[in-house]
């Protein structure tokens, strides 16, 4: 049984919240605490397997708490957020970089059109993360903030790079984009799977760590190197080879197991547009989103690589990918980053 503390300064939303978890049979609400400094009482004494945790409330914030449980009994933080405001986001973010391991939208009522959709992200969420005993090596990891070196690369290999993630993949990000240096020469797109109305503020967290230029995607856009573009909400990405150019097209086209945007056009796009000259990896998320992309892309000649399980929060979309056998390599977070400076050399033939 999944034990959860919620802490939530609105009863309204700690009802809900309490209705959602406690009708599923491997999980039940233990507390419900209505500021961030009881919620902090209440993990101490209760010793919750998962918190989901509220950012904008009294005497304490999300942040604040995600901070203080983190530095003395680590335990999965889920932040449930309604996504009000820019400073709601950098609080959100900011907890996240702490440790929280997930960002999710508030639920906004049973009446709500999105709400069976928000219900079982919130479900399947809690049920993921109660299984991460690592909180605390993760907040650790993240606090390292060295620099990879400046180095001499060669402009002649890979054109472009994909990412696809989910659950994790804001931390694995992060940890990967401070560390790359701005004249990366080739330019990123990201497909991330994250609640809507989040991605924008996911944007900003990250182009404040790297000296990268980040970005929200537009429809024809030519990504330049040094450049990492994000699929904006609810909507596909995929390059395009066009007039002798890579040209960023979205599109909303149908959802790919649930998923708009999705790893797998994104990847499929690059198989074809930019065989052999272009790569993709998959890191920590739930589901088997991009497993088959990733797989055009190999029998493609393009380099394709998965993050490790042990570095992975959840290792769902990698070790499907690899089930495929989809993926040339399997890199650790820590060798991340160095694994794609490599990128940028030309790859030996034969």
């Amino acid at each position: 049984m999944i034990r959860v503390l919620i802490i939530e300064d609105s009863l309204v939303v700690t009802r809900l919240l309490t209705a959602i978890i406690d009708r599923e049979s491997d999980m039940t609400v233990i507390g419900a605490a209505r500021d961030g400094a009881e919620g902090v009482r209440m993990a101490e004494a209760l010793q919750p397997d998962l918190i989901t945790m509220d950012i904008r409330m009294p005497v304490m914030d999300g942040f604040e708490v995600t901070r203080h449980i983190m530095a003395t009994r680590p335990v999965p933080i889920v932040v449930i957020s309604s996504n009000v405001d820019d400073d709601e986001l950098h609080i959100t973010f900011r907890a996240i970089e702490e440790g929280a391991l997930a960002v999710i939208e508030k639920p906004a009522g049973l009446q709500s059109p999105n709400f069976a959709s928000i219900r079982d992200d919130i479900v399947g969420t809690i049920r993921a993360m109660a299984e991460v005993k690592l909180v605390r090596r993760l907040r650790h990891s993240l606090a390292r903030r060295v620099r990879v070196p400046g180095r001499s690369v060669s402009p002649g290999g890979s054109k472009v790079l994909g990412l696809a993630c989910s659950t994790g993949g804001p931390q694995a990000l992060h940890a990967i984009l401070r560390m790359l240096p701005g004249e990366l020469p080739f330019p990123v797109v990201v497909v991330q799977h994250i609640s809507s109305g989040f991605v924008g503020g996911l944007v900003k967290w990250l182009g404040e760590v790297t000296k990268l230029s980040v970005l929200l995607a537009r429809d024809g856009d030519l990504p330049q190197p040094g450049q990492v573009f994000f699929a904006p909400d609810d909507h596909h990405i995929q390059i395009r080879a066009e007039g002798g150019e890579l040209v960023i097209r979205l599109d909303r086209s149908q959802p790919i197991n649930r998923f708009r945007p999705s790893g797998n056009p994104l990847f499929t796009s690059l198989a074809m547009a930019a065989p052999g000259r272009s790569a993709g990896g998959i890191l920590t998320g739930m589901g088997n989103d991009g497993a088959m992309g990733l797989l055009a892309m190999r029998n493609a000649g393009c380099h394709t690589f998965v993050q490790d399980q042990a570095s992975s929060i959840v290792f769902g979309m990698p070790g499907e990918a690899l089930a495929l056998d989809a993926a040339e390599a399997v890199i650790s977070l820590d060798r991340m980053a160095d694994h794609i400076l490599s990128l940028a050399n030309p790859r030996p033939m034969g």
